[in-house]
């Protein structure tokens, strides 16, 4: 499991039988995130509050997942490493 924050987006990209789909998950409010996680041959995409809070939930089953992209939020700040 790995957590994204407010204004990070995950796209999903699945086979739906032949034409590819494009799923997007968004942090939409500030203390919101987005959880990633993988098992038991299912991929779920949850946008979470502060307090672990479920909001919204994508399930999609993993063989079917073509991609799964992370796209940053653009007002992060210098790397620290």
């Amino acid at each position: 499991m790995y957590a994204l924050v407010k204004g990070d987006r995950v796209e999903i990209v699945i086979d739906a039988g032949g034409t590819p789909r494009t799923y997007e998950m968004i942090a939409t409010r500030a203390g919101r995130r987005i959880e990633v996680t993988t098992g038991r041959g299912v991929v779920e995409v949850t946008e979470v509050t502060r307090s672990g809070t479920p909001v919204r939930t994508a399930r999609f089953m993993s063989n079917r997942v073509l991609a799964l992209v992370e796209h940053p939020a653009d007002d992060r700040g210098p790397d620290t490493e």
